[in-house]
């Protein structure tokens, strides 16, 4: 049975990774390595220590155990172990394995980095806003209710949103709890169709195919240098993209290769989507027997080029974030300030 609910962030995979490869690199059995890991561990990484300390006891290999987690490992990881077990290279293949999680890491961390800011902003925004609506609005309604004055539309609106959030609070709490409880469970079981929606908006969309590049070619070089056909490495690689495209273009590419083609071909009917220099370097690759370096050298490229990407992107949204938060804090304060300036002016002119 497969454990779905059970995850370990990428820190706990690099360190069990580096774990079993020093231990078993000098000489120590798997099931001492396991027993000594399991001293130290606890919450799901115990549960996947466990479990792969049973199976190994039953008899079974790490790769089968592995792949009682799929939110744990995936299929390339599985994969790749399995070919390392038959060949007898594991402790140098789990080392490898350690060494691609630390740069999707890096990888990783150099995207929450650039998306830190936009969150600020927003944070910031929803702040400021729920303190206009709880603070501000409901000392100024009073005065606008007892002179009977005609308001703009925005002030109304505002008006009401702050009755709602200050004078109906519990129903209010409990229509937001209600709304977060069914958006978290959407979430979770129209995963893919939220994540779909996300990768197709604009500026987005581009980024995650590049972001897939990377993974698509890093892996492909694991597979490939593990002894695993091209073939049967790009229906792996299928399982571990995001963006619809680049899943698209691996089914056709491993079409292709069927048909007696090489993987630079399959690529090249894909150029809205593959740079011009990953199809080069790949097929420079082909010719001189190095496909697996050409794999590595394009992720590195890749990788480079996303973070420039990342770079480009960070630097247009903070000035277009800052618009955006002080437009709308500049409209409220406004739908605020126009009853008061007309007040006055009515006063002004008796």
């Amino acid at each position: 049975m497969k454990n779905e609910h059970i995850r370990l962030s990428t820190d706990e995979k690099i360190t069990l990774f580096i774990s079993l490869a020093t231990m078993l690199g000098a000489g120590i059995t798997i099931i001492e390595t396991i027993d000594s890991l399991l001293e130290d561990s606890k919450g799901n990484m115990k549960k996947v220590l466990t479990a792969l300390k049973e199976d190994l006891i039953q008899g079974k290999r790490i790769h089968v155990s592995f792949s009682k987690f799929p939110n744990v490992f995936d299929s390339v990881t599985v994969s790749i172990i399995k070919a390392a077990e038959e060949a007898g290279t594991l402790d140098t293949t789990l080392k490898q394995i350690k060494e691609n999680l630390q740069k999707e890491a890096e990888f990783l961390n150099s995207i929450r980095s650039a998306l830190m800011y936009p969150f600020f902003i927003v944070v910031t925004f929803l702040a400021i806003f729920f303190m206009i609506l709880i603070v501000v609005i409901p000392k100024i309604s009073s005065v606008f209710t007892s002179l009977k004055m005609t308001l703009p539309l925005p002030t109304k609106i505002l008006i009401f949103l702050s009755n709602i959030v200050t004078k109906q609070t519990l129903p209010f709490l409990i229509g937001l709890s209600i709304f977060l409880v069914l958006f978290v469970f959407l979430y979770q079981t129209q995963r893919k169709r939220f994540s779909q929606f996300f990768y197709s908006l604009p500026g987005i969309s581009q980024l995650v195919i590049q972001i897939d590049l990377v993974r698509f070619t890093r892996s492909m070089a694991m597979l490939y240098s593990s002894g695993i056909t091209i073939t049967s490495s790009l229906e792996l690689c299928e399982g571990i993209v995001n963006s619809q495209k680049v899943v698209d273009m691996i089914h056709q590419a491993k079409m292709i290769i069927f048909s007696g083609k090489k993987l630079s071909d399959s690529l090249k009917a894909h150029k809205k989507i593959v740079p011009s220099i990953m199809i080069k370097i790949i097929e420079a690759g082909e010719r001189s027997g190095s496909l697996e370096e050409s794999l590595r050298e394009v992720a590195f490229f890749l990788d480079y080029q996303v973070g420039r990407t990342l770079k480009v992107l960070t630097t247009l949204i903070e000035p277009v974030m800052l618009v955006l938060v002080g437009g709308m804090v500049g409209g409220m304060m406004l739908a605020i300030i126009a009853p008061i300036y007309g007040l006055i002016s009515q006063i002004g002119g008796m």
